[in-house]
């Protein structure tokens, strides 16, 4: 008797709701939506914000098809795209009364019509490439001038420490436009120092000048040096950039320079818009500059530095209690010394905290500054987008040294990850601005989606028909089978969130043909036991047992093609294999699990079975053209 197990039959059940659950959201489509996200690490999505949208679109007479909350982001579903724009301008408005200092990014975007309670199990169309349905483009320019700043406050940094280390006194360092301007009181200490400088330092161009009775040396970076930073501050970008594009998890993103200071970011099928705006237009620069206590502590200068016109030589900003707080101009340390950012817990109270790691340089800085100054506030600035924010000020207790850091103090856990999270991505080595941002058109247009689709839907016809005529009712248990194959790949591609593409769409076709070869052995082995003279019941079983051997081994062999595609390939290529090798994946589940159980489901309850509708069988001494 041809019978599964109860599990089996489960198993087979299971699999098949599973694979209608995933892929029902894929032909729901989509429709228009706008997503609001915070851009700021001090200031989160909330319930609060859910209510300001609400009534936002409320006042501008809008009413959403739905409204969808989650940690990082509310997502707006709207009717039409005519009431997208509206809805995008009225909560801008509202979020964002300063254009110029917006706290908010309001994205215009694309959410599945499906209904709510596909969503809730997770159940979301997969993606599209920019070759099927398009997606975001935005080109970015790099401030080379902001580069040469950064490269000038870092060696400015590392001089001080230098003529501290050579015991060389001096009456200070500043940096003046693109030079670093360093005083001393008499000549010979300025000699000791230049002598010093073209030891360590030879990217600097030193030229002598006197102002008074002070004795100044000159530092500037030479051409050679300047062309030199600006090239690896753009190289650093690009690779901080496809770094944090991994960390949102976009398949298949193009990234690359375009003249000597943009950078060109596609993203093919994203659908979180808002929140790759808000990671790529993020500087993540860390600066650690000293508190300026004294003046701080002054109610009235506070009140001064609110009104915008701080004391010389500081900066004022508002750490994440409210409270304001004057910093100095002058940085300590910048992000350039930062080698790695972990969440974590502090030690002694347990509360979230981000560890830092910085390189030799660094820690060797660190450790001075933190030495000179016990007993003093150290304020650890984010800077985003030009716009700094104080992360924490904590209180210099001791020398610290190794070059291991702690930032702690009125974080939750989701800050703390999103600050190491953003850190870790990589701090760019110039700031950037978003110039151009917009959603482009499928670079092939919409018919390579409807002849993709052709291909694949008279593809599976023309095997259908060749099946059922060819094998009769196993003809159509191998076309059930194959129409298994299909549905569970597609829903696997749609639980993974995978990107297809019109190779994509080849893999599919491709796989089709040979999930069907595979139900073409088994028939023909069953057919060959019919002519030994087995039983129907024996045929069957005999056919899948002794073809899955040869099934198992061409499908591992392709595998193996396929994997070397993933793991060497890229673009295109890698797009295809992946849906190659999950292909194989399903074809050898639905060519022998899911068509022996239909094949049993149709056989298995008769004990007596006395032919298989699997077409012609010959046999000696029965004539031609016999149907059994």
């Amino acid at each position: 008797m041809n019978r599964y197990p109860l599990w089996k039959n489960a198993t087979v059940i299971i699999a098949l709701v599973f694979g209608l659950l995933y892929t029902l959201p894929n032909f729901f489509g989509e429709v228009p939506a706008v997503q609001i996200s915070s851009v700021k690490a001090t200031i989160k999505v909330d319930t609060a914000l859910q209510s300001r949208v609400e009534e936002a679109l409320t006042v501008a007479g809008i009413k959403p098809t739905g409204l969808f909350f989650d940690p990082k982001s509310i997502r707006v579903r709207l009717a039409d795209t005519d009431t997208q724009l509206k809805a995008k301008d009225a909560i801008e408005k509202a979020l964002n009364p300063d254009p110029a200092n917006a706290s908010y990014s309001v994205a215009l975007n694309l959410l599945s019509a499906s209904p709510d309670w596909l969503t809730g199990m997770n159940a979301l169309p997969m993606y599209l490439g920019l070759d099927l349905r398009g997606g975001v483009h935005f080109l970015l320019q790099v401030d080379m001038k902001g580069a040469l700043t950064k490269r000038l406050d870092s060696t400015g940094a590392d001089l001080r420490s230098l003529l501290r280390d050579k015991n060389i006194r001096h009456g200070g360092i500043q940096r003046e436009g693109n030079m670093l301007v360093m005083r001393f009181r008499e000549a010979a200490l300025r000699d000791k120092a230049r002598a010093a400088l073209l030891d360590s330092q030879p990217d600097l161009d030193l030229v002598e000048a006197q102002d008074g009775a002070d004795f100044k040396l000159v530092a500037t970076l030479k051409p050679t040096a300047q062309q030199r930073i600006q090239e690896f501050a753009l190289k650093q970008n690009i690779t901080t950039l496809h770094n944090r594009i991994n960390e949102l998890g976009v398949a298949e993103p193009v990234i690359q320079q375009q003249g000597a200071d943009r950078i060109v970011v596609q993203l093919p099928g994203v659908q979180d818009t808002a929140k790759a705006k808000d990671i790529l237009g993020r500087t993540a620069t860390l600066e650690i500059r000293m508190v300026d206590d004294e003046a701080s502590a002054d109610p009235t200068r506070l009140q001064a530095a609110a009104a915008g016109q701080p004391p010389l030589g500081t900066e004022y900003y508002v750490e994440r209690g409210g409270r304001g707080l004057l910093v100095k101009k002058q940085v300590v340390l910048t992000g350039e010394r930062l080698t790695d950012a972990q969440a974590g817990f502090d030690g002694q109270t347990q509360e979230p905290a981000v560890h830092l790691s910085l390189d030799s340089a660094g820690a060797r800085i660190f450790k001075d500054v933190t030495r000179e100054n016990v007993g003093k506030r150290m304020a650890i600035l984010l800077i985003e987008k030009g716009k700094g924010e104080v992360v924490t000020a904590p209180v210099i207790r001791t020398e610290i040294g190794g070059g291991r850091v702690q930032i702690s103090g009125r974080m939750t856990t989701a800050e703390a990850n999103d600050v190491a999270l953003l850190l870790r991505a990589g701090s760019l080595a110039a700031p950037m601005e978003i110039i151009e941002e917009r959603t482009i058109g499928p670079s092939l247009g919409a018919d390579n989606i409807e002849k993709g689709f052709n291909s694949t839907l008279w593809g599976f016809a023309a095997i259908a028909a060749f099946m059922s005529a060819y094998y009769l009712l196993f003809g159509l248990v191998s076309v059930t089978a194959l129409a298994a194959n299909l549905l569970l790949l597609v829903a696997l591609l749609s639980l993974l969130q995978a990107t297809l593409t019109l190779p994509g769409i080849a893999a599919v076709a491709l796989t089709l043909g040979m999930a069907i070869d595979a139900n073409v052995l088994i028939n023909e082995r069953i057919r060959e036991e019919l002519r030994n003279g087995a039983t129907p019941h024996a045929a069957i079983t005999a056919g899948y047992e002794r073809a899955w051997g040869t099934i198992l081994d061409s499908n591992i062999t392709t595998l193996i093609a396929g994997v070397a595609l993933l793991i060497f390939g890229s673009g295109p290529v890698r797009g295809f294999a992946v849906v190659h090798c999950l292909g194989i994946l399903t074809s050898i589940f639905s060519s022998v699990v899911v068509s022996r159980a239909f094949v049993n489901w149709l056989y298995g309850g008769r004990r007596k079975l006395d032919a298989l509708s699997i077409g012609q069988v010959w046999k000696p001494g029965v004539a031609a053209g016999t149907t059994k």
